[in-house]
């Protein structure tokens, strides 16, 4: 008997109180859900529940990781074999073995072995975090309690399908700036280390101007101290990122991004609307509102306004309105603010929040858009200006000799 119950299984889990504080731990049970059961006895709400020291789904996302695309087009299939009227286990079935290839064909075929199990789909999906993330996890297990999972499917392959579009929106947008740069960079290091010490030994060195010498000057620092010059950019590189993952350092780093020239107001919109879409979906499919916004702190993607959202959460336990928070952060535009105030008025709040993310997602993709149409030309400008000072270093010596001889 001793030694059955050495063999019984650990789970490591991470869980809410009612209280909203974060508990982790470790604790044994004869498998998955009992385990889950311990917990709810407990009064803790589980994040993240599984087998052994190193969770199976944390294990599944080093081996591999399930492409956002992959993940869309499940979430969607499944809700249509579903609305259509099959049974779990066969759509699931179906979906493992209709041509999905690697990690989401894996994956799939361990949700399955779960359900078969016993299991709900949403603690299934539980397991895997690095997955399915406690969002989908949530409004999934929301869905199955409500009798609507086919429904909260269909939405969780929406919010998925936006998220995704604003992402490739401010991912692609990049892109040419980044290769001007990039390209610009280039031009210059190879106007100054092969173009111009090629010229450099027939001028005389008494023509030399102050910005002949300052160009030359380059030249040598890069020619003779490149070792260097690169060892400390890597140094400063090094160095900035192991402070932006310290406490302070992150802060400060989040708190620029958000209030960064010109990028600083797209970052803020974007974390809003990410916000929105998430808490709104969540209210949308029958998720309490204090869970709702614990997920959606977590989901955030930036901490200074995760600690907006927490403040949030605490009023409203006290019997506050979402709104007041919100507005005394500072964060929140007054027509969003404005427009939850009102929501909760008319007890419209789920809706109302999904509507204030479409609209505003749409209104930041055309901010980036003609942000990056600024940016490309401020980029040519500042090439050329570089390039042009470099030509100027170089025919003025030119000139004055031309001048002399005669």
């Amino acid at each position: 008997m001793f030694v059955g119950k050495s063999l019984m299984p650990s789970f490591s889990y991470k869980a809410v109180s009612n209280a909203g504080k974060h508990v982790a731990g470790v604790l044994t049970a004869e498998n998955y859900l009992v385990a889950l059961r311990m917990l709810d006895e407990q009064a803790l709400y589980p994040i993240h529940v599984a087998e052994g020291v190193e969770a199976g789904g944390l294990s599944f996302g080093r081996r591999r990781r399930v492409k956002s695309s992959h993940l869309t087009t499940f979430y969607s299939q499944l809700a249509d074999l579903l609305k259509a009227g099959v049974p779990m286990m066969r759509a699931l079935d179906v979906l493992s073995g209709q041509g999905s290839q690697g990690a989401m064909a894996m994956m799939v075929k361990e949700l399955r072995e779960d359900v078969a199990g016993g299991m709900s789909l949403g603690d299934a999906m539980a397991k895997h975090p690095r997955v399915f993330s406690p969002l989908h996890s949530s409004m999934t297990r929301a869905g199955e309690q409500g009798g609507f999972l086919e429904d909260v499917l269909h939405r969780i392959a929406i919010f998925c399908e936006k998220q995704d579009e604003l992402r490739n929106k401010v991912v692609g947008a990049m892109i040419y700036p980044a290769i001007l740069v990039l390209a610009g960079s280039g031009v210059v290091l190879l106007l100054l280390t092969v173009v111009v010490p090629k010229l450099r030994d027939h001028l005389r060195p008494e023509t030399f101007n102050v910005l002949t010498k300052a160009v030359f000057g380059l030249c040598d620092l890069l020619r003779d101290h490149w070792m260097a010059l690169l060892m400390l950019a890597f140094a400063i590189l090094f160095g900035l990122t192991t402070w932006v993952k310290t406490a302070a350092g992150r802060r400060v780093y989040e708190r620029f991004k958000l209030r960064a020239p010109v990028m600083g107001k797209i970052v803020t919109m974007v974390a809003i609307c990410r916000f929105c879409r998430i808490l709104g979906t969540m209210l949308h499919n029958g998720v309490p509102i204090l869970q709702a916004l614990k997920i959606s702190k977590d989901s955030a993607g930036n901490n200074i306004l995760a600690k907006a959202i927490e403040e949030a959460a605490d009023s409203v336990k006290k019997g506050a309105a979402l709104s007041a928070p919100l507005r005394d952060s500072g964060l929140f535009p007054l027509t969003v603010l404005d427009m939850i105030a009102v929501a909760e008025e008319s007890n419209n709040l789920e809706t109302v929040l999904v509507q204030i993310a479409d609209t505003n997602e749409a209104r930041t993709a055309r901010a980036i858009d003609l942000g990056v149409r600024v940016l490309e030309p401020v980029l040519l400008v500042m090439m050329a200006m570089v390039v042009f000072c470099i030509a100027v270093a170089l025919l003025l010596p030119i000139l004055t000799m031309g001048s002399a001889v005669q």
